[in-house]
């Protein structure tokens, strides 16, 4: 709009006794944005009182806008609304630390009944809904590292935990708007967090001695192991690297450890057999037939998968832990 000044302070000043006249000053944007438009007769464009501001004033960001409005209006800027008295602002927490973990996983919802539910179960998945590390976030944040964008998908959020049963990080697993599968984008999972020497636990009680269990790099993998064998408490580390620093609970005396083909997965899985052996633990190797363990879960079945960990545990473990026949 091709306004002089003088023009635009007429106009101001013609606009702001009409307005003080007719409205009660609350919220800034409401009163200028009630008022009627004005038109400029000699070049038929029409603006209100932010037109005037923007154009004759030369201001680009709304701020700005707004800002001089309020100055030419007497307009105060609102105060910041107070706290009740005894209640302080929360600090934020720093990103990626297990503060923000922990506040993500409070956040979310249990997973019963959800799209996180729906994911795991179309992988053959079925776990106990008693398990307290998994969770359901229906709009969890997610930042695409090579674009910078950033948008919101339903995720299934896996919290990390100390023996003590502390939450330390958790894993992000985004999915599809519907659960069929994983999201479509580059990296749809993530951890975040202090995971060395931690895990996503199932069916661990904090503080009470685990003499049999098993361990394995990633989630899905150990869910499938724990959905055939429901009462053995596996962890998922998140990674080889971390995989091998894991920390075992108190009284473990064998330790099943569910193979990764690739060569840090054969590290991992070297470095904590190493580890278990120095703790006078009896590590064993468990190995799928296919290329995973939720593999063999989803292609070969549960009773299939039972049978082929039925010969690699020890005999002992397989009468404990897997169903008869």
């Amino acid at each position: 709009m091709t306004l002089c000044c003088a023009k635009a302070v007429d106009r101001l000043r013609d606009s702001a006794q009409s307005w003080r006249r007719n409205i009660t000053f609350g919220a800034t944007y409401s009163t200028l944005c009630a008022v009627q438009h004005k038109t400029d007769e000699a070049t038929s464009e029409f603006g209100d009182l932010l037109d005037v501001i923007r154009e004759s004033c030369g201001l680009v960001d709304f701020r700005e806008v707004a800002d001089e409005a309020r100055r030419f209006l007497a307009i105060p800027r609102p105060e910041p609304q107070s706290r009740p008295s005894g209640i302080q602002r929360q600090p934020a927490a720093a990103r990626g630390s297990p503060d923000a973990a922990r506040r993500l996983f409070g956040m979310s919802q249990p997973i019963t009944g959800t799209l996180a539910e729906r994911y795991l179960a179309a992988r053959g998945i079925l776990l106990a809904a008693r398990e307290r590390a998994l969770r359901f976030h229906p709009g969890c944040y997610y930042r695409d590292l090579a674009t910078g964008e950033t948008r919101t998908l339903p995720a299934l959020i896996a919290a990390v935990t100390s023996l003590d049963g502390r939450i330390t990080g958790l894993q992000r697993t985004w999915l599809a708007p519907d659960g069929n599968g994983k999201a479509q984008i580059a990296d749809p999972r993530r951890s975040l967090g202090h995971l060395l020497g931690n895990g996503i636990w199932l069916g661990l009680d904090p503080g009470t001695p685990v003499p049999i269990m098993a361990a394995g790099e990633g989630f899905e993998t150990m869910a499938s192991l724990r959905t055939v064998m429901p009462a053995l408490p596996v962890a998922a580390a998140t990674s080889a690297n971390h995989l091998a620093g894991l920390t075992f609970p108190p009284g473990c005396r064998r330790l099943y450890i569910a193979a990764d083909a690739d060569a840090a997965g054969r590290h991992g899985i070297k470095r904590l057999s190493q580890r278990a052996g120095e703790a006078g633990i009896l590590a064993l190797a468990l190995r799928p037939q296919l290329g995973d363990f939720n593999d063999d879960l989803r292609h070969l079945g549960q009773a299939h998968l039972a049978a082929w960990l039925r010969d690699q545990l020890v005999p002992e473990d397989a009468g404990l832990f897997l169903p008869s026949g």
